[in-house]
């Protein structure tokens, strides 16, 4: 508990869970995701008296519900781990928000300190945990005494809520945490944020001011600076491209968003006759530009937070280091409306890209469309990599707040589960579902006891072919036998059953519409099993935009 302490006094802690609950709520968190350890325990039992705590049932899932909790918030998420095998049980998950720059709080435990480091085989001890919680977080640091973890959880913070961000990771003795906190450290300050030279925004400009033929493509840096972004969108008449992390910037259902398509033919043809792109804030990666080989108008107006990114991927004419809002806000005034008949040509190629996808994937189309009817314009869809995702979840399904828009963009399969467990826990008044298979939901099959415990408002809809649908297409296309790709999968209704969740099943493009308004009205979880056998295959089977060698 928090004693009351004299003006001006230092703040003072009976244990560092009291101190890392006031963090927290200094944050706006108010939900932890975690496994309980000996190493631990007293964050747990402060966090579950004073917060909600979330018992997942792996480490890596910790991670991924923390962060697309902050995601779904615009904000922070934390999560609770172990020492050792924990710690390193979260270190792929924050190699996804590592890669996606989302904050994440990683507060882990420690042996006792006059043990660490001594090799000699302490329980849960690893050698050089902070050396990997380094090479995986943003930032990464040991606290040191009862005196200083107030300092370290929040810098940490702050270090996970700077742009471009990512997860920061704490390691916390367990006698330390013990201890009576003496917390001299402030309150979280908010991150400082670089500005450009006063030259550079003019000089693109002049260059903007000239475009007829515009483009705008956004990537996950565009989606603080959304009001900036369609002022400039309004103002241009260009069209907007996104990467899969821009989606929602502007709204998908306005008529200048093309969105996620630039690979396209008609996308490729459009970046080909533009006379002016700017981008903002992506990192241009490998499958949203066929490896590198999409071309790029040269007159390249790119923005990044982050100096390394600028001219990395592409060159830029107009490289522009700072914040995308004040950069857009600096450019807004030498806009110039386009070419009427760009424009049109914008909105044709917006309608033609979705209206041959939508024909391509079938009976899945059907799928997409009732989510889209189904769910609230603010509402999470959380997808995991797989080939509803990649083929048409990622791009059809029409987004639009960035919110919204949650997938592991690092590229990992199986973190979907646990992303849809965060995202329903950080808003559980408005529904939210998960699109994965069948073999990325087995990797954390066990979530599904965390979702039949917390009974959040969430929608599991599982894609069932019997295995890793992508790779099988690959070795099918490339290969002459397959190798890994078929799996044994549960009765999903019986699976169901024994988690006391209830059922629901997609046979037939006909039962889409009934079973998704169904599952996405309740007030609880849903799992909901698309047959995929039943259904029917897609026109023409996904492969992902990956090089093969041929002889």
């Amino acid at each position: 508990m928090h004693h009351a302490t004299p003006q001006h006094a230092t703040p003072r802690y009976a244990h560092g869970g009291d101190l890392l609950v006031a963090v927290l709520k200094e944050l706006g968190v108010d939900t932890v995701f975690g496994i309980v350890s000996v190493h631990n325990l007293p964050l747990v039992e402060a966090v579950d008296r004073e917060l909600r705590f979330v018992p997942v049932r792996h480490e890596a899932s910790a991670v991924n519900a923390a962060d697309a909790y902050g995601r779904a918030r615009g904000s922070i998420g934390c999560a609770l781990t172990s020492t050792g095998t924990g710690a390193g049980n979260a270190a792929g998950s924050l190699v996804e928000a590592l890669a996606s720059g989302t904050s994440v709080l990683h507060v882990t435990g420690q042996v006792e300190s006059a043990f660490l480091g001594s090799g000699r085989g302490f329980i849960h001890e690893t050698q050089d945990q902070l050396g990997m919680l380094k090479a995986v977080s943003a930032y990464a640091a040991t606290v040191g005494s009862a005196e200083d973890a107030g300092r370290v959880l929040r810098e940490a913070a702050r270090a996970a809520l700077a742009s471009p961000g990512g997860p920061a990771s704490v390691e916390w003795p367990i006698d330390l945490q013990y201890a009576v906190q003496h917390d001299a450290a402030g309150p979280v300050r908010e991150p400082t944020r670089p500005a450009p030279e006063p030259t550079e925004p003019a000089a693109a400009g002049a260059l903007l001011a000239t475009a007829r033929r515009p483009l705008i493509w956004a990537g996950g840096g565009a989606v603080r600076a959304r009001t900036e972004l369609a002022a400039l969108v309004e103002a241009t008449g260009a069209g907007l491209l996104t990467s899969n992390s821009g989606r929602g910037a502007v709204p998908e259902d306005h008529p200048q968003v093309i969105g996620n398509f630039a690979t396209t033919p008609q996308g490729r043809a459009l970046l080909a006759d533009a006379d002016v792109l700017l981008t903002i804030g992506t990192h241009f990666r490998s499958n949203e530009t066929a490896d590198y080989g999409l071309g790029l108008p040269s007159a390249h107006i790119q923005i990044d937070i982050d100096a390394a990114a600028l001219g990395r991927a592409y060159p830029a004419s107009h490289p522009l280091h700072g914040d995308a809002a004040d950069i857009l806000s600096a450019l807004l005034p030498h806009a110039r409306t386009a070419d009427p008949e760009w424009t049109r040509r914008v909105g044709q190629v917006r309608a033609d890209v979705r209206a041959a996808l939508h024909e391509n994937i079938g009976p899945q189309a059907a799928i997409c469309d009732a989510l889209r009817a189904a769910l609230p314009r603010d509402a999470v869809v959380a997808r995991d990599v797989t080939i509803p995702s990649s083929s048409w979840g990622n791009r059809l399904l029409e987004m639009y707040e960035p919110h919204a828009n949650v997938f592991p963009r690092g590229g990992g399969i199986g973190q979907g589960l646990g992303m849809g467990i965060g995202a329903a826990l950080a808003a559980p008044g408005r529904p939210t579902v998960v699109i994965a298979g069948d073999g990325g939901l087995a990797v954390h099959l066990g979530e599904l006891l965390t979702v039949a415990q917390e009974r959040p408002r969430l929608t599991v809809v599982v894609f069932n072919d019997g295995g890793y649908g992508v790779l099988r297409n690959m070795q099918d296309r490339y290969g002459e036998r397959r190798s890994g790709v078929d799996l044994t999968t549960p009765d999903f209704e019986l699976l169901a059953r024994a988690c006391g969740l209830p059922y629901l099943r997609i046979a037939d493009a006909a039962h889409a519409r009934p079973v998704i308004e169904e599952a996405v009205a309740s007030d609880g979880p849903t799992l909901v099993e698309v047959d995929l056998a039943a259904l029917g295959p897609m026109k023409n089977p996904f492969t992902p935009p990956v090089k093969i060698p041929t002889a």
